[in-house]
């Protein structure tokens, strides 16, 4: 079960990160987009990154700070961020604290066996600290774009 909720302030919490810590203590005062992914160097979550990537100065534009979320390690980000040339951090949640958090941890069918993973999902938190928008269950194609236009709208 999901701790957050739409209209609600997020708890806080400290999570490590490619660029250091990540607090919404830290954030507040900015927007901030936080999307949850299964794993680094993967096809979709590539092009995801990638989007994010691409749009990345339309989000600073917005005054919105992007961060991405896998169960990887800090030393798989780093190379996934070089590889892919991201300029946003990428939070590493090994214990799966935030994973819990935003209730994105999922049993998922993978080569017909059940496994536990992420859920591709973004979250919207405004200058406030407060959750605004969130998506479950993502499909990569297009999401950077819409998530960008529901920032833009919020404005």
């Amino acid at each position: 079960m999901s701790q957050i909720s739409v209209g609600q302030p997020l708890p806080d919490f400290t999570a490590k990160s490619t660029q250091g810590e990540v607090s919404p203590a830290a954030l507040k005062g900015r927007w901030w987009v936080l999307y949850f992914y299964p794993k680094d160097n993967t096809p979709g979550c590539t092009t995801e990154a990638q989007g994010f990537r691409d749009h990345y100065k339309d989000f600073l534009l917005a005054e919105c700070t992007v961060i991405g979320v896998s169960r990887d390690s800090l030393r798989s980000h780093a190379g996934f961020t070089e590889k892919q040339e991201l300029p946003f951090a990428l939070i590493s949640d090994d214990t799966e604290a935030l994973c819990t958090l935003f209730d994105v941890i999922k049993m998922k069918n993978m080569y017909g066996k059940q496994v536990r993973g992420i859920e591709r999902s973004t979250f919207l938190v405004n200058p406030k600290g407060i959750l605004v928008q969130e998506w479950r269950k993502v499909k990569v194609p297009g999401h950077v774009e819409a998530v960008l236009q529901a920032l833009l709208d919020q404005h």
